[in-house]
């Protein structure tokens, strides 16, 4: 009742006026600004805010998780802050108080001792107001205003800021969220092949399917050629979901590749690959399952972390079956040991099929259920209606509920 009765009070005692920043401040909500993008939002966001507490200056500071630090992303009258790219340590400062505390901060006199970003000083700013934006009881950011002349921000007013941040943070969650599975679709979509390379001797096709959630996991697969006349192929899922695990899985392939110019051995290569995330990366972890073909194509040595092994369908053979490989310690787990290498004989016109975990799981079913559809689906022929009818057959039932990659290679007559 206080926040009301203070808008209603708002403008010299007119009421109409007062029913009018009511009105301004019950736009601000999930429902009003969800469907506008990030860049969009804020801005809208904050040209509200200076309206409603007659403020100069508005910015709002979103938390990176990574780094700890809160990010000053948008702004009004102090744009500076997000040229100049300020970053707060969570907890320090004023903006970083405000998210440590998780409740309204209000400085009626700005000096160097309270405030860490010296813009705030250079702009003249005298008294502060901030609140936590705060989504599903997760701080997102800090939203603060600041007047050029000193002012004694009440309860009430850190009232109706907090209001507004409250309806705010959702849209602007919402809105994270969008941006991030955008920029992880984006960046996985660079990683994957385009097109199969030409290798002669191998016919290829793939599928990704993405999980019915539509976040973006860390599932990849590659194929490329060695100097020495090798062919290597692999295929992993990074932990997790999201930009990160997508930042990750990039990061894991293109160290994979360059691990692998030097040798020829995957068990050397997944080795090294172990040290890297676990010295680099240490809070990730990936199964990789990474397979060579020596230069005739006749022989494959394959090696695994923690991933599943390939089926294979061979001509005169009435069923695919999996081909065993020891399931050693995913990427990044911390485990020292050994890895081993399996060697299998691949004839002519047999297929070998890769995969991730999305294509055998399903909600409710064994695993071993899964591979069991697996291989009774999976073909000799053509590769490509190879991979169609195990999508077929294996989603019958709709959308996977985790990512869906699907890699097979034909060994074929070289032309």
């Amino acid at each position: 009742m206080n926040v009301l009765s203070r808008l209603l009070r708002a403008g010299d005692g007119d009421p109409l006026e007062g029913a009018e920043q009511l009105r301004r401040i019950q736009a601000v909500s999930d429902a009003a600004l969800a469907h506008l993008q990030l860049d969009d939002l804020l801005p809208t966001l904050l040209e509200r805010v200076c309206k409603t507490l007659e403020v100069d200056t508005a910015a709002v500071l979103l938390l990176d998780q990574d780094s700890q630090e809160l990010v000053a992303t948008a702004a009004k009258g102090i744009e500076e802050e997000v040229r100049n790219g300020v970053r707060i340590p969570f907890g320090k400062g004023f903006a970083g108080r405000i998210a440590n505390e998780g409740r309204a901060v209000i400085l009626e006199r700005v000096d160097h001792t309270k405030v860490l970003n010296p813009i705030l000083l250079d702009k003249g700013i005298r008294s502060l107001l901030g609140v936590p934006l705060i989504a599903d009881g997760t701080t997102v950011g800090v939203l603060h205003v600041g007047t050029l002349v000193p002012r004694s921000f009440t309860n009430e007013d850190a009232a109706v800021l907090q209001l507004v941040a409250d309806r705010a943070a959702l849209a602007i969650s919402t809105a994270l969220v969008k941006r991030e599975n955008a920029a992880a679709k984006a960046l996985q979509g660079s990683l994957l092949p385009l097109r199969p390379p030409e290798i002669p001797g191998l016919e290829i096709a793939s599928r990704y399917i993405p999980g019915h959630a539509g976040v973006v996991g860390g599932d990849w697969f590659d194929i490329f050629t060695l100097p020495t006349g090798h062919v290597a192929t692999a295929i992993g899922d990074v932990v997790g979901h999201g930009l990160r695990s997508a930042v990750v899985m990039g990061r894991i392939r293109n160290a994979l590749r360059a691990y692998a110019i030097d040798s020829n051995d995957p068990p050397t290569v997944l080795a090294r690959l172990d040290d890297m995330v676990c010295h680099f990366e240490p809070d990730e972890m990936a199964t990789v399952l990474y397979a060579v073909f020596d230069p005739g194509l006749g022989h494959m040595t394959l090696s695994s972390a923690g991933h599943p092994g390939p089926v294979m369908a061979s001509p005169g053979q009435s069923r695919a079956f999996s081909i065993p490989v020891s399931a050693d310690p995913p990427v990044g787990s911390g485990l020292s040991t050994s890895r081993h290498a399996t060697g299998i004989e691949v004839p002519l016109g047999s297929t070998v099929y890769l995969f991730t975990d999305g294509v055998v799981e399903r909600r409710g079913a064994a695993v071993d259920d899964g591979l069991d559809r697996l291989r009774s689906a999976a073909t000799t022929g053509s590769p490509d209606r190879g991979c169609s009818k195990i999508v077929a057959e294996l989603l019958d039932d709709g959308a996977p509920a985790d990512d869906f990659a699907l890699l097979a290679l034909r060994r074929s007559e070289r032309e």
